[in-house]
């Protein structure tokens, strides 16, 4: 289904901007989170400040109001920062997943038309074999006998490239399993995270509403 999806015209053609669309806004994000760990240290030390030296209330409270939009801004673009590193593994993990699944079709059908024909030249040596059992002519026997040994090359020669397919269709397989495993992992990890987001961000709320009371 994703295959079908990134052969969309219009995913192709985003494609060529992709690269430089994500180091923006990767460099974005970090420049947020930057700023964001800024603003939380310098209100951290305002707040410390203000607290020491009893100032007024509304201060105090001004200064409350700043250091938590500052906490809260780094939570938000940390957590960007984060999903959209997993959203760009997820996208690679994605697509090497259909191309994997794409050369282990390809494969299967190379296995099936070797054997197919490895079975064709086995049933014409078979052929051949009973033909030379019903002439006797020495001449016709010996034409018999290198045709026979032909055949007998190109089975040879099939039989090795089928077992060629078979150790390539075997690594396939292999390369499958372990990106099925590795998006598996990416998900698990980033339920993990969505909960700790979610943990942090009823925490952050709790602290306000304790403050407001």
């Amino acid at each position: 289904r994703w295959q079908k999806i990134f052969m969309i015209p219009l995913w192709s053609k985003m494609a060529v901007f992709w690269n430089k669309m994500f180091l923006t806004i990767i460099v974005l994000l970090i420049v947020l989170f930057l700023d964001a760990v800024r603003e939380v240290r310098k209100y951290s030390a305002v707040h410390v400040n203000e607290k020491a030296a009893n100032v007024n209330t509304n201060a105090f409270d001004h200064i409350q109001m700043k250091l938590f939009r500052s906490q809260r801004n780094l939570y938000l673009s940390g957590f960007s920062l984060f999903l959209w590193l997993v959203l760009r593994r997820t996208v690679t993990l994605l697509t090497q997943l259909a191309k994997g699944m794409a050369s282990h079709a390809a494969l299967e059908m190379q296995v099936n038309d070797a054997t197919e024909a490895a079975k064709k030249y086995m049933a014409e040596n078979e052929r051949l074999q009973e033909a030379l059992s019903e002439k006797g002519s020495s001449k016709k026997k010996e034409s018999a006998e290198a045709t026979d040994e032909k055949l007998k090359k190109e089975v040879e020669h099939l039989k090795a490239e089928l077992q060629m397919t078979s150790d390539a269709l075997h690594k396939a397989n292999n390369e499958v399993t372990a990106v099925k495993k590795q998006s598996e992992g990416l998900k698990r990890e980033y339920d993990h995270l969505m909960k700790e987001y979610e943990r942090l961000q009823v925490g952050s709320s709790g602290w306000l509403y304790e403050h407001d009371v």
